[in-house]
């Protein structure tokens, strides 16, 4: 009697897309992902990041983390087209910043940003945030 090989399905690791303009940043936010299993894209800035996401060849991103200030485009432009673009809308996105007041984290909920990390930031508290997005997706928008 011949033996059937066993087909083991083979699950893709979660990919986040890293957008920050210092190279040594998202070397850190990258190296720390990819330690917990995570695959990787970089993008320096919000066109570059904008550039990628919106080609219809290229797998979308479990989470989006978007830096405030980059040149050309910043993750201010940048949360707005992905909100708009009906391919990218529902993937969760984290800002990385170093303006860390209330009226900042109130500007970036209401722009979309589903979490918030100051800079400089722990890269342990970065990635349980990263893999409680990748897991659980956009949080409930509570009813007004």
């Amino acid at each position: 009697m011949e033996s059937i090989p066993a087909v083991v399905a083979i699950t893709p690791r979660p990919l986040v897309m890293v957008c920050d303009d210092i190279d040594s940043i998202r070397a850190i936010i990258r190296i720390n992902l990819e330690l917990e299993g995570f695959d990787v894209l970089e993008a320096a800035d919000g066109h570059e990041a904008m550039s990628h996401l919106i080609d219809p060849s290229a797998r979308v991103p479990d989470v989006i983390i978007l830096d405030a200030q980059t040149p050309r485009r910043d993750g201010w432009w940048a949360i707005a087209a992905i909100r708009a673009h009906p391919r990218l809308a529902g993937v969760p996105t984290v800002l990385v910043t170093a303006s860390t007041t209330e009226h900042d984290r109130s500007a970036a909920a209401l722009a979309g940003f589903d979490a918030f990390i100051g800079k400089p930031f722990d890269p342990v508290d970065l990635v349980d945030v990263i893999s409680r997005l990748a897991a659980d997706g956009r949080p409930e928008i509570p009813a007004q």
